[in-house]
């Protein structure tokens, strides 16, 4: 049974955690490359995106998506080695990834400075990416471009999820936000007149919400070099068992002084999170809804959007329901035989409770979470609800990932 994914909204909090909630400071990381001044590091900023550079323009060509990181085992329904197997989307190896610091070196990002970041301690995952300031129907948009496979994962999950935005993508045309498209008039399917480093037509694709607050679109890497965007713009770097502040001063030292390096989470994770207390009599018709009706009444106490990060990061909202690499079905991502202690017939259904079922699956990763303290909430500085998560998946790394995705997912419901 498929639900509709979780619908989310574009943030403009300067730090804010999450996929969705990237600091407008990154303009500050592009006002480097382009000869403007260079925010100050760990510092939020805010500036203009450099303008295209003539097509010859060097720089660095390296971009990288993959995800190699290994969670230390465990029993819990996911606990597969690491904190989700991909989530496969048209073809693609896509994960949700919360970025931590998105840095910059005046000249670009090489494949030598992405190597060195790679080898940091707690590093899971780093992307280069290309971008500028351009023209488009003669509006100044603000754009970004990375191959998609390496570029979807660091996507809010509505648009990771969203296969029409990847197959225009694909196809070379300009994703751009809802906002953007009404400030230059942009029309989904319709060409305009673009100035880059050329000057060209640019069809738009579809209106998404993008990775970081401040630009206006992204598009494929390959059509974002033959307009002659900036090569090796900057790096997102993601280290979530890392301390923000730490991994800012190891980044630095690995890019060097020159470096602009700045962090886009909090430095501490917060476990202060939202509760539904009253379940209502309806059933669910999205996941959204699914999630919060679930934690009010299989496990109240326990926050919805600590189960709205989970699903999101195990499945992408049952987009991805496996096999995983250690068996892991459904959702949720259970092995079968925690599956066998915790399934759970979900919202009046009869019969055996079905792994593969949402109305099963999220109600029964609420009880088992339930179990093992997470309806304490905050209790004990949020000791109980992170000893949950991590049983859930024995990974430090992704108690973070999860409790940083749940938090954007409450400033977003605010």
């Amino acid at each position: 049974m498929r639900l509709l994914t979780i619908n989310r909204r574009a943030r403009s909090a300067a730090i804010g955690g999450g996929a969705a909630a990237i600091c407008a400071a990154a303009a500050a990381v592009v006002a480097v490359l382009s000869g403007g001044p260079g925010g100050a590091v760990g510092s939020s900023a805010s500036a203009g995106l450099g303008h295209a550079a003539p097509v010859a323009a060097s720089g660095a060509t390296g971009a990288t998506g993959g995800v190699t990181g290994h969670a230390s085992g465990g029993t819990g329904p996911g606990a597969t080695g690491r904190a989700a197997d991909p989530v496969s989307l048209t073809g693609e190896t896509t994960r949700l990834i919360v970025p931590d610091v998105i840095a910059s070196v005046p000249g670009g990002v090489s494949p030598a400075d992405l190597a060195r970041l790679r080898r940091l301690t707690g590093v899971r995952a780093v992307l280069a990416i290309d971008g500028a300031r351009i023209t488009v129907n003669g509006a100044a948009l603000n754009v970004l471009a990375a191959p998609a496979a390496a570029l979807r994962p660091w996507t809010p999950p509505a648009t990771a999820a969203d296969a029409a935005v990847w197959s225009a993508f694909a196809d070379g045309d300009l994703i751009t936000t809802a906002k953007a498209a009404r400030s230059a008039e942009l029309v989904a399917g319709s060409s305009y007149p673009a100035a880059a480093g050329v000057r060209t037509r640019l069809t738009v694709g579809a209106a998404a919400l993008l990775p970081i607050a401040g630009v206006d679109a992204i598009i494929d890497q390959a059509r974002g070099r033959a307009l002659g965007l900036v090569r090796g713009l900057a790096v997102l770097v993601n280290a979530p068992g890392t301390s923000p502040v730490t991994l800012v001063s190891r980044v630095q030292a690995a890019l060097g002084a020159r470096a602009t390096v700045i962090r886009l989470v909090p430095a501490a994770v917060s476990t202060s999170l939202p509760v539904d207390a009253a379940p209502s009599a309806a059933r669910p018709s999205s996941y959204l809804q699914l999630f919060r009706e679930s934690a009010a009444r299989y496990c109240p106490g326990l926050s919805w959007t600590v189960l709205a990060a989970i699903g999101q990061i195990e499945s992408a909202d049952g987009t991805n329901v496996g096999p995983s690499t250690a068996g892991a079905l459904g959702p949720m991502q259970f092995l079968p035989s925690t599956w066998r202690i915790w399934g759970t017939d979900g919202f009046g259904d009869t019969g055996a409770p079905d792994i593969m079922n949402p109305f099963d699956a999220v109600p029964s990763a609420a009880r088992m979470l339930c179990a093992d303290g997470a309806a304490d909430g905050a209790a004990g500085g949020g000791q109980r609800l992170r000893a949950a998560i991590f049983d859930y998946n024995h990974a430090t790394w992704y108690v973070d990932e999860v409790l940083t995705l749940a938090a954007e997912y409450a400033g977003e419901s605010a």
